[in-house]
């Protein structure tokens, strides 16, 4: 009788250890067929599966958390991009390339170590209403759906309605996969060179129930053989960011403001202004918009984007979609409408479409 006893509560404790402990894998697979006009000198279209994004990139992913007790939370997340046309990494070939932190939580917030997201991200998260889509705010400025960082110390935290965050690099990126977003070959943490690839950020929003606006500040310190342009540690690339979202009836209104001071280009400064509605038709069918406006200052360089998506959903973890895009350049500028793949810029000065239709699955 004892001996059950002891073995009933041996086995409480464990089942109560396990409780204290989860461990979620989760994934996101994004793929379809994409057409763009106008390629090149000679205005080629291609078709192709692209290797970055559909509505959002290809991902899967650990997460975990622990309960220490006293309200007092250990999290990681382990998360590895990958590019559903051929099945290889992303994100310079990193395995985790995506997320790759581990951090402690409480009512205090959230303080976390290793390669996450910039405040950038964050701020931007609800405001921008197509995100990393094929054809979005990404076509005109890699970085946004870009912005993380290796050897980071990040802080968030929400107090009522108020939420504040920032992030420090050590050394933002490790990885030469470029010239490419993806990989900027700016590793930093020299001893000579206190300054030489650091990045940090900072966030002040404040959120309701029905809207939200947010400040944030983006700075990317250079080095040498950095990409970019950025090969000294007395350069630097700053976005300040001030935009927010509304639900207006079943409607969301997202809106935003990118001043850009880039030393590294000839043309330093930049404004980049966008503007989108997300509206559910019905319980399955949903349509999303937004319009994007990039010009530069002292500058004939200016550059308009237009995207839309429908997005059909037979349950809650599987859809299809169709979403066009057309991006009109001015100047010298020679953006792809698409952010998908590389290698379909048009020429200076050129106009762009695109479509695609793909479909997405989560587990």
């Amino acid at each position: 009788m004892i001996r059950h006893a002891a073995m009933a509560g041996a086995l409480a404790l464990a089942s109560s250890s396990l409780c204290a402990q989860s461990v979620t894998l989760y994934g996101v697979v994004d793929t379809g067929v994409e057409f763009v006009n106008r390629v090149g000198s000679a205005h080629d279209s291609v078709v192709r599966m692209p290797n970055l994004s559909g509505t959002v990139p290809s991902r899967w992913g650990l997460r975990g958390t622990e309960d220490l007790g006293g309200g007092l939370k250990s999290q990681f997340v382990l998360e590895s991009g990958f590019a559903p046309d051929s099945g290889v990494n992303n994100q310079g070939g990193r395995l985790f390339g995506r997320q790759a932190w581990v951090g402690l939580s409480g009512q205090w917030g959230q303080l976390s170590l290793g390669r996450q997201y910039t405040m950038l991200f964050w701020s931007t998260l609800d405001s921008d209403i197509l995100g990393p889509n094929t054809f979005s705010s990404g076509s005109l400025d890699s970085y946004i759906p870009n912005a993380r960082t290796d050897n980071a110390v990040a802080y968030k935290g929400t107090f009522g309605g108020f939420t504040v965050g920032g992030t420090y690099s050590f050394g933002r990126d490790s990885v030469n996969a470029g010239p490419s977003p993806s990989g900027t070959n700016c590793a930093g943490e020299n001893p000579a060179d206190s300054r030489q690839c650091r990045e940090w950020s900072a966030m002040l929003r404040y959120e309701t129930a029905r809207w939200s606006a947010n400040v944030t500040y983006d700075s990317l310190r250079g080095g040498p053989g950095a990409f970019a342009g950025l090969t000294s540690s007395a350069l630097h690339d700053d976005r300040l960011t001030v935009n927010g979202y509304a639900m207006i009836g079943k409607a969301k209104v997202g809106a935003g403001w990118i001043r850009r001071d880039n030393r590294a280009s000839a043309t330093p400064r930049s404004d980049l202004y966008f503007g989108g509605l997300s509206y559910p038709v019905t319980q399955a069918f949903s349509v999303d918009a937004e319009a994007f406006h990039l010009r530069f200052h002292d500058s004939g360089n200016k550059a308009w984007l237009f995207a839309a998506r429908g997005n059909y959903a037979f349950s809650k973890r599987t859809m299809v979609y169709g979403t066009v895009g057309y991006i009109d350049n001015r100047g010298t500028l020679n953006y792809s409408v698409s952010s998908a793949a590389a290698g379909s810029s048009p020429t200076p000065g050129g106009n762009q479409f695109g479509v695609m239709i793909g479909m997405k699955t989560i587990f």
